[in-house]
């Protein structure tokens, strides 16, 4: 019996010890993986019921983007904690039990860095990001924190149903101008080729460090602000299962909406 309660031993430690290289790898690769709920072109055509919860949505990231159920205003996810950046220009705590139509989100791990200085406006920001990107067939996850000359962000509200396209809803939005505050960026980088999946190049929210003021970037300027990249090399998406988006139009990019949209 001994020799084969010594055959029992070694092989439960040999299942255990492959368990757990399978558990740690699984823990890697949820780390090294943008999670995205539906698709942006589904969002551009007015896919707007929220099909994810936030609880859900913080078991994939810490760090990321996106916007509310109706498009109630702007989503930014800082260190595992949602925020709503809403259309009146507040910002409050996102409850759990609310739900988003499209997020991205993915455990911030920093890569690489980079620091510009003279910021003069937001172009010269993506310019100096996207000299740091080696590989541009890969996703980014972008964060900086400093002191800021001048922010300017938007935020959209709450759309009534029937739902608007995006291009036409952010006619309604609201533009705010934020001198001299401290706050943190958080982008995203896809490449071309996931374009209408998501925005195609940079998207980028923004949040005071007061968490009082905060909306999808339109322009900034800094005496000098550093950045992180992560680099992020697997790609997960959740599809909303209602009517509206089986019925959405979503096979092609209208850039000329997104240059509404994003810029």
């Amino acid at each position: 019996m001994k020799p084969f309660i010594a055959f029992l031993a070694v092989t439960f430690a040999v299942v255990s010890a492959l368990f757990a290289g399978c558990t740690q790898q699984a823990a890697v690769l949820d780390r090294e993986t943008m999670y995205q709920v539906s698709t942006f072109n589904a969002l551009s055509q007015g896919v707007y019921d929220g099909s994810e919860s936030f609880r859900e949505l913080k078991n994939h990231g810490d760090t990321g983007i996106g916007t509310l159920n109706a498009l109630d205003g702007e989503l930014i996810v800082v260190d595992g904690q949602p925020y709503q950046m809403k259309a009146d220009g507040s910002v409050v705590p996102v409850n759990e039990d609310g739900t988003t139509p499209f997020a991205i989100v993915t455990y911030f791990d920093s890569d690489l860095t980079g620091r510009v200085t003279d910021l003069t406006g937001l172009p010269q920001l993506m310019a100096s990001v996207n000299a740091s990107m080696a590989n541009k067939n890969v996703m980014y996850a972008i964060k900086s924190h400093g002191h800021f000359d001048h922010v300017r962000v938007r935020s959209v509200p709450a759309q009534p149903k029937p739902y608007p396209v995006l291009a036409e809803a952010v006619k309604g939005q609201a533009v705010f101008d934020l001198d001299d505050v401290d706050g943190t960026i958080v982008g995203v980088w896809f490449p071309d080729y996931m374009a209408g999946v998501n925005v195609a190049g940079f998207h980028f929210h923004f949040i005071a460090d007061d968490h009082t003021k905060g909306g999808h970037l339109l322009d900034c300027s800094a005496g000098e602000l550093a950045y992180a990249i992560d680099e992020t090399g697997n790609f997960s998406m959740a599809l909303p299962g209602d009517d509206a988006f089986g019925r959405a139009d979503i096979g092609k990019t209208n850039e000329t909406a997104i240059g509404i949209i994003e810029r």
